[in-house]
């Protein structure tokens, strides 16, 4: 692959609460260095709803020799408000390009789930309830298409007015994007249990559309039986607002099957011709690492870390965070 990459979170916000408090940039600016030659990544992909935060973290991956991938995650807007975030974060990512950073902005990432209008419900917890309700969603589904390609239409207005670079958007299977307007085609895609006899067929029809595809988002929980759960790997937490609290039960910490899942889809991913892929994620300050294992909820993180509440880690001794055994993966198969 060309594009060698990993997700970086600066903050997703829900109900006024950010997944990553506090927020330094003293620790970004080590991390992005750490992600660049201890990780040998290539790219980044700067995620979250805090435009201030990326612009912050994209300077520093840009700083250390990194692709910057723009990528604005937000939840709940209405696609007026997501325009103007657009519209905020193209200027942003234009005053970075200008300075001779190589960056891709990202024109928002699975709205019919994370933002008003596509799916019925105000907010995402009644959008997410909406998939498990087949009767309604056979009835709103079909809809959602065409009304998703005519926003990112006008998304895509504000943003190349703004921006002179490469653009694209995160987008869902079923979400059945038009790509004409973009330069990537870029897919979030887990392998679960339910899609794993024709992940690789799905993964070939992306790159048989002509343009070059990246993978904006692929992972595995740390726990077994996480690689058969793919995104829904995280659905084994209770929450204190945006924090984890703890598990919804007794699920086994395993980091090989984290790494294991890595190997594998990166072996996908370059045997299938795809340009750029981004693990997700480097580190999910949110769900913590603790010794009691009802209260690990690192065992439900995506992160190639597990990150400390009250000390700083051994192999880093000024972050506070071990590396995991994919982190290790990860660093191996991108320096090869």
């Amino acid at each position: 692959m060309r594009g060698r990459g990993i997700t970086y979170d600066t903050g997703f916000v829900d109900a006024g609460e950010s997944t990553r408090e506090p927020f330094d940039p003293d620790v970004v600016r080590r991390e992005m260095r750490v992600i660049r030659e201890d990780l040998h990544c290539t790219a980044v992909r700067v995620t979250g709803g805090i435009p201030e935060r990326l612009e912050i973290a994209a300077r520093h991956a840009a700083d250390v020799g990194l692709e910057v991938w723009f990528s604005p995650f937000t939840c709940d807007l209405t696609t007026g408000e997501l325009l103007d975030v657009l519209a905020d974060c193209a200027e942003r990512a234009e005053r970075l390009r200008r300075r001779g950073a190589e960056v891709v902005l990202v024109t928002g990432a699975e709205l019919m789930l994370f933002t008003k209008g596509f799916l019925p419900g105000d907010t995402l917890a009644e959008r997410l309830d909406v998939l498990t309700r087949p009767d309604i969603l056979r009835e709103v589904l079909p809809e959602v298409p065409a009304r998703l390609n005519a926003f990112l239409g006008e998304a895509v207005g504000v943003v190349r007015a703004r921006f002179g670079g490469k653009i694209t958007y995160a987008s869902l299977p079923s979400e059945r994007v038009d790509w004409a307007p973009f330069d990537y085609v870029s897919a979030d895609a887990y392998r679960s249990a339910e899609v794993a006899d024709r992940y690789v067929d799905g993964i070939r029809a992306l790159v048989a559309q002509g343009k070059p595809v990246a993978i904006t988002e692929f992972g595995c929980t740390t726990h077994r039986g996480a690689a058969d759960l793919g995104a829904r790997g995280m659905f084994i937490v209770e929450w204190d607002g945006a924090n984890g609290a703890r598990l919804t039960g007794e699920y086994a910490r395993d980091e090989n099957e984290q790494a294991d899942y890595l190997r594998e889809l990166l072996d996908v991913f370059a045997a299938e011709g795809v340009d750029t892929a981004f693990w997700c994620t480097f580190a999910t300050y949110n769900l913590p690492y603790r010794e009691d294992p009802l209260r690990d909820v690192d065992r439900a993180s995506y992160g190639l870390v597990k990150v400390f509440e009250d000390r700083l880690g051994d192999t880093y001794p000024d972050l506070p965070w071990e590396p995991k055994a994919a982190f290790a993966a990860l660093a191996d198969a991108y320096h090869r």
